[in-house]
């Protein structure tokens, strides 16, 4: 019997001690020796104290009590004991026994399913926080998880759409969530529309393998809804920030020629003034960039800055785009009315390019802004205060337009308060060296180009041409420049100049020599259309004073497109 006793505790899983009533160790089971590393030949009949110096088993003589699941420290692991008095037929203690397991790797397991506990607490915390809606499905395309932004987007309560398939919910398209389970592959770009609300959204959705094997689908959805209400406030912050912005100074205005320098002081003078600056040269001279200088040196450079193409929007709706309209002034209004631009710029500067080509009829509104400071929108009554600095531009006689009556007196007396003459380019060659350097620098940065410099032949031809155009012309020559030069040439010379600005090569500006054959040797079909077009908009112009209104309608143009050819062929 004690020989089956012993084979019994030797195979027991747990270890067991036990001590007799003088502490030395009687029983010492393999489960024991695995955990305490010590042999039971080596340690039986020893006093325990001497093996296990933590023991408690001494106590346990002592005192006769019972400790059940006990921490206790064993050399490098960590046990858990019982420890129980042996007691003899009479009830008297003979001895103690002690029960205990290593519970290390329990610990380890412990902290690794904390560590676990704390990642899910994280992801759950990430996946709840995601302001796109997301949805979970496993392999049976049954929902397991959403998060709340798609609550939210789909109008439905999470227990309302956990345990349901996935397609409960779309109200038109198909799932993205059955796609992947049938390809076990993403799929991106899907529109459809989900929930109680039909929200239309963009939804993309990409498989969970695990261990090779397709266990579920991941879907985020884009409420395309907000996408489009956030396009609009963008394109909205647009107009505004075109409006603010004033992107030039005169450190931008760049020049050798004293003519040039004095209309720049004068204008840093007068910057501060409140006056009413009227900015005089041909098209393509830097008219706006001077009123940008004038705004941002001003104590209104934190105030809006509104440009307006007096000839690039149609006469009848021009009136109300400057001042305004009030509901049903006239068929089409927009409910609620329309502020102008001189409301839109109030506080700051408003510039009125090509002010030449405002409407008689019109300017009368103007010279009220200009004598009482105030307003009255189309089909309205009330008159409306504004504090704003015009800015003028012409590139017109006005003086002739006031002898032809197209430009009233009065209005120009109030607009010439402070005449600024840019010089055209042609009566100031020596910018065009500086000019072309900058502009070699801006378009190197557009083009990923490495050009340097330019040839002085190549500097003298250009100085020999007239540039009707003035800089804009010139900025657009070099830009067709670069473009014909190699990547790996840095000075432009006489070779990459277009031939078309070349003197010995310009072909005569009449309308018969366009259509003569011997220029189509050198022009392409459309270049010769395009020399004939502009000739006809230049003899046009001529025959009818400048006026560009009356220009169009014999043309047979739009006024806007009309500006746009004479920018376009850089008609002075």
């Amino acid at each position: 019997m004690k020989k089956e006793i012993d084979v019994f505790l030797s195979s027991a899983k747990d270890a067991m001690m036990a001590v007799d009533i003088n502490g030395k160790i009687t029983l010492f089971n393999r489960a024991a020796e695995s955990i305490t590393k010590f042999q039971s030949d080596d340690v039986i009949g020893k006093p325990v104290k001497q093996v296990i110096k933590s023991t408690r088993l001494l106590e346990i003589l002592r005192t006769g009590a019972t400790e059940l699941n006990r921490r206790q420290p064993l050399g490098d692991t960590t046990i858990i004991t019982s420890r129980m008095p042996v007691r003899d037929e009479n009830g008297v203690i003979s001895g103690a026994i002690a029960v205990f397991r290593d519970i290390s790797e329990i610990i380890d397991l412990n902290d690794e399913i904390y560590e676990l506990k704390e990642i899910q607490c994280l992801l759950k915390a990430i996946f709840d926080a995601t302001q796109d809606a997301i949805t979970v499905c496993d392999e049976n395309g049954i929902y397991v998880m959403v998060n709340p932004a798609y609550t939210r987007l789909s109008g439905l309560k999470q227990n309302e759409i956990i345990g349901h398939e996935v397609d409960f919910d779309i109200s038109e398209g198909e799932s993205v969530h059955k796609k992947v389970l049938e390809t076990k592959k993403p799929v991106k770009s899907i529109r459809m529309k989900v929930g109680i609300y039909h929200r239309e959204v963009l939804a993309e959705a990409a498989p969970i393998i695990v261990s090779g094997k397709l266990k579920g689908s991941v879907g985020v959805l884009h409420d395309l809804t907000e996408i489009k209400k956030l396009n609009y406030e963008l394109m909205k912050a647009k107009q505004i920030i075109r409006k603010l912005e004033a992107r030039y100074t005169f450190e931008d205005i760049i020049t050798k020629d004293k003519e040039m320098k004095s209309s720049i002081e004068k204008a840093k003078q007068v910057a501060a003034i409140p006056a009413t600056i009227l900015l005089r040269g041909e098209s393509g001279t830097g008219k706006e960039l001077f009123a940008h200088a004038i705004h941002n040196l001003s104590n209104r450079k934190y105030n809006q800055f509104v440009r307006v193409n007096c000839a690039a929007i149609n006469e009848n709706l021009l009136e109300s785009e400057l001042f305004g309209y009030v509901e049903g002034a006239f068929t089409g209004a927009r409910k609620g009315g329309k502020v102008g631009l001189f409301e839109e710029a109030h506080g700051g500067t408003i510039f009125l390019d090509e002010i030449g080509e405002i409407p008689i009829s019109t300017q009368a509104k103007l010279l009220r802004v200009l004598q009482e400071r105030e307003i009255t929108r189309v089909g309205g009554s009330n008159p409306i205060q504004v504090d704003v600095r015009i800015i003028a531009a012409k590139n017109k006689l006005l003086e002739k337009a006031i002898k032809n009556g197209e430009f009233r007196e009065d209005l120009y007396y109030r607009i010439n308060v402070i005449p600024i003459i840019i010089s055209p380019l042609r009566k100031r060659k020596c910018d065009i060296h500086p000019l072309v350097m900058h502009l070699i620098g801006k378009f190197n940065l557009e083009y990923g180009r490495n050009v340097e410099n330019i040839a002085e032949e190549a500097l003298v031809k250009m100085a020999n041409y007239q540039w009707p155009g003035n800089v804009r012309e010139l900025q657009n020559y070099i830009s067709r420049t670069i473009v014909n030069m190699k990547y790996n040439e840095t000075t432009i010379m006489l070779k990459h100049l277009p031939k078309f600005f070349d003197s010995d090569k310009r072909i005569n500006l009449d309308e018969e020599s366009v259509m003569r054959k011997n220029v189509v040797s050198d022009l392409t079909l459309k270049e010769a259309m395009g020399e004939y077009e502009k000739q006809m908009i230049v003899k046009s112009l001529k025959e009818n004073e400048n006026n560009r209104s009356l220009v169009a309608q014999k043309l047979g143009l739009s006024i806007r497109n009309l500006y746009y050819k004479i920018e376009k062929y850089s008609i002075t």
